[in-house]
């Protein structure tokens, strides 16, 4: 079932998606793995033999090579990356350095937005929500792009081709995410070929090492190769430089010129050198020829002028100084630097059925009903590898694919969706002990700032800064597109939430006062402004604005999308109101802004409404919605990620949003990857491990491609790291009472039977505290707290509290008190 389900999937790879433009086609031509997996067919080799399984517990492995792109496997260093397919006859490592993108800074604003937005309002009190919505549209919403919008691209292919192999002993494929490093292994005619790839954050450059176990066998033809504006040339006996510029594939448009507009993007420079053990050597006709070599490595650098305007010259010093270390220390800098990161979490979930059995056997037998607990926590490992493969600081924060993406258009331009996509790829950033990684986000949402002041005030004419749905590596914030998902002004908010966040779980006084305040007033400072009165009730509703990405049956018989005050904006608003509200008490500054906030926080409509059915409203009207499976279940956003909605504090509420997901489920919802993970973390958040452990399930047989990457369809990574998150929720909470600055640190709150023996070391809880829990048989057996910082804290499980002072750096053993 799973291979016919990753047929399936490759036969409607490039049909209409959904994601934020719900109307938007997946650019055909896109993909480059088409052409790959037909040469990789032509060099098939016969595979005989049984490779053992790897002994250790953190490897994906396979026994076979990767058919297509959705089954290579990813190498990160943060900024470059690389797909390996693990061929025999051919290898293709697919190459990714994270600023290379189409396009450059652009303003693209319709004119009078106050007027037309006074107006907008006006018709939709009057419940003429279809002219509202069709005004919007026309005079309000900014056009696309003329040639469409900037674009993520790959930087190319390193290929390497080897001898033809007909017969193949013990092939196996591997990725040690202890290590963060991409193994393939075989035998031919007696011999043993070793091939090692990584992609080192110490020394900037992919490692590629091949060697045999008998001398001088080791011969191979290497190459750079990219099918859109590069050239290749060689640079004596024993290096490659590939060099051009990124360009939008779309030429619809041209300038005076003859060029495609808003087409040029980054320059870009890749370099490539061999160093071998024996053997030699040679440059001919635009690749490297080893022969006869006992090893050989493989040096890669890239660099774009994103960051340096020397690209070339960056990605020379970079190989120079890599080829000045021995591949023994390449690799001892590499693993060190990344266990420093991952080793800070482990996981352990009990032994399963099929724990031995290949990767791919695995997923197909948990389809067919197999127990593998274990192949879970592999799974919350690979989403925390590649966290830390696609965001380390100083560089680009995980786009809609991470770091890894192949073609020229690939879907939804890999780019920054900030109604919900790039949020959720940093949920799990805290609570799974990877700060740093957290960092690009930051860096992102900070550059969005002075672009976002001139669209707060030229389209909305208020203060702050805002953006849209969508943004790119060159951070526009245009609100653009269909109302359904362009007419949206609540994502830099919601982002916000995050920079509180960090300050919750570090208790850094000076990220709170520097970054993240500064950001959260400014956000505040819009909405103080875009907020209106609602005639009918005196209540303060944002909008018009959309419920993403649902549609409303409206009272004028209209179906469209946008209305006053749905109920994520008023969630996101309030929000945000209250971390302002409390930043500006715990730095004492700002009383005068603080008070007005807290007064139009009394004056907000309802965040959260339940309707005569029992469910939470999406709109404050009670309108019904078109899509009642739909993907976003955006009304929820108060249960996670937000804390206004718990078990503990609302338990009203918490009833209400449990009918809703019922409701969504069972019409069709959580069918992408990132809306089931989004729900298992809604019924973490309700205490709920076995409807948890079902979601989880659905996720892994019906939203998971054979390398373990998270299918929309297509690949998105935000559902990898959106379930990552929730299996930490299901494990450890402390939202509750976190913002009154004694946090409630909840043990095993949603701990499904089918996880019955387990332990869990390095969670992270907010008020600066780090955990380790064992239990057996569902039962808590051993829970020890680190306080980093000496924050007093409850601890609660079951039925159970306690409140602990603690110290500065002081670890407590908690086992006695439960």
């Amino acid at each position: 079932m799973i291979a016919l389900f990753n047929r399936c999937l490759l036969a409607t790879w490039f049909v209409a998606g959904v994601i934020g433009h719900v109307d938007a086609v997946v650019p055909s031509g896109a993909r480059l793995s088409d052409g790959r997996a037909a040469l990789l067919e032509e060099s098939a080799s016969e595979l005989t033999g049984q490779a053992v399984a790897p002994d250790a517990p953190s490897v994906m492995w396979y026994r076979q090579p990767a058919r297509n792109w959705n089954e290579a496997l990813p190498i990160g260093n943060g900024r470059l990356g690389g797909m390996v397919y693990g061929g025999v006859n051919r290898e293709w490592i697919q190459l990714n350095e994270d600023s290379l993108w189409s396009g450059a800074k652009f303003d693209h604003m319709m004119p009078n937005g106050p007027e037309v937005l006074k107006q907008a309002r006006e018709l939709m009190f009057a419940d003429r929500y279809g002219e509202a919505e069709k005004l919007i549209a026309d005079k309000f919403l900014s056009v696309r792009l003329p040639s469409g919008t900037h674009t993520y691209q790959t930087l190319g292919d390193l290929e390497l081709t080897f001898p033809d192999a007909v017969k193949v002993v013990n092939y196996r494929r591997d990725l040690d995410l202890d290590q963060a490093v991409a193994r393939v292994r075989y035998e031919v005619d007696g011999v043993g070929y070793l091939r090692e790839v990584f992609s080192s954050p110490v020394d900037q450059c992919i490692v590629v090492r091949i060697s045999s176990d008998k001398p001088g066998k080791v011969n191979f033809d290497a190459r750079l190769q990219r099918q859109h504006h590069a050239e290749v040339e060689s640079l004596g006996d024993a290096e490659l430089v590939m060099s051009g510029q990124a360009r939008s594939t779309n030429t619809r448009r041209q300038d005076t010129q003859g060029f495609p507009t808003h087409s040029q993007g980054v320059r870009f420079a890749a370099r490539m050198k061999i160093v071998p053990e024996g053997g030699t050597v040679t440059a001919m006709d635009g690749k490297l020829q080893v022969a006869g070599a006992d090893a050989a490595v493989i040096l890669l650098t890239a660099a774009t002028s994103f960051r340096d305007e020397d690209p070339l010259g960056v990605s020379q010093t970079q190989l120079a100084e890599a080829a000045g270390k021995a591949f023994d220390r390449l690799y001892r800098d590499h693993v060190t630097e990344h266990r420093r990161l991952f080793r800070r979490v482990s996981l352990h979930l009990g032994d399963g059925e099929t724990e031995n059995q290949p990767t791919d056997v695995r997923l197909a037998a948990l389809e067919q009903g197999h127990s593998d607990p274990q192949l879970y926590a592999l799974y919350f490992q690979f989403g925390r590898y590649l966290l830390i493969s696609s965001s380390r600081p100083g560089c680009s924060a995980a786009n809609l694919q991470g770091l890894w993406a192949d073609g020229f258009s690939p879907p939804w331009n890999a780019d920054y969706h900030i109604n919900i996509n790039i949020q959720m790829n940093y949920w799990m950033a805290q609570s799974c002990n990877l700060a740093e990684c957290h960092e690009p986000f930051f860096d992102f949402v900070e550059s969005l700032v002075p672009s976002g002041r001139k669209t707060a005030k030229t389209m909305f004419g208020c203060n702050g800064f805002v953006a849209g749905h969508t943004s790119d590596l060159w951070a526009n914030s245009s609100i653009f597109g269909k109302p359904r998902y362009g007419m949206w002004v609540t994502g830099p908010a919601w982002c916000l939430r995050q920079f509180w966040e960090r300050w919750l779980f570090s208790g850094d006084r000076e990220f709170l006062e520097e970054r993240a305040y500064p950001l959260m007033k400014e956000s505040a400072e819009f909405f103080v402004d875009f907020l209106v009165e609602d005639p009918s009730t005196g209540k303060l509703v944002s909008g018009p604005t959309t419920s993403p990405e649902n549609n409303i049956q409206a009272p004028d018989g209209s179906h469209g999308a946008l209305s006053m005050g749905p109920a994520m904006d008023q969630q996101i608003i309030y929000e945000l109101f209250t971390h302002c509200i409390l930043a500006s008490e715990v730095l004492d500054k700002d009383r005068e802004f603080r008070e007005q906030l807290i007064d139009l926080r009394a004056r907000l409509a309802d965040p959260v409404k339940v309707g005569a059915d029992g469910r939470v409203l999406e709109w404050q009207e009670g309108l019904e919605e078109v899509a009642k499976g739909h993907r976003h279940v955006s009304h929820l956003y108060a249960l996670h990620p937000s804390w206004q909605i718990s078990p503990g504090t609302t338990p009203q509420w918490a009833a209400a949003a449990r009918k809703t997901i019922d409701h969504r489920l069972a019409h069709g919802g959580g069918h992408t990857g990132w809306s089931r993970a989004w729900i298992i973390n809604f019924y973490a958040r309700l205490l709920d491990g076995e409807k948890c452990d079902e979601n989880l399930h659905a996720l892994l047989i019906k939203s998971t491609l054979p390398n373990f990457f998270d299918t929309h369809p297509p690949f998105q990574i935000d559902g990898n790291l959106g379930a990552t998150a929730g299996i930490a929720e299901m494990l450890l909470q402390s939202h509750e009472q976190a913002n009154d600055g004694l946090p409630v640190i909840v043990l095993l709150p949603a701990l499904p039977m089918a996880w019955g023996e387990g332990a869990v070391k390095g969670l992270r809880a907010r008020g600066g505290f780090e955990v380790d829990i064992t239990w057996k048989d569902g039962k808590l057996a051993v829970a020890k707290l680190h306080s980093r910082i000496g924050r007093p804290c409850q601890v609660r499980y079951g039925n159970k509290t306690i409140d602990l002072q603690t110290e500065v750096d002081a670890s407590y053993d908690l086992k006695d008190r439960f």
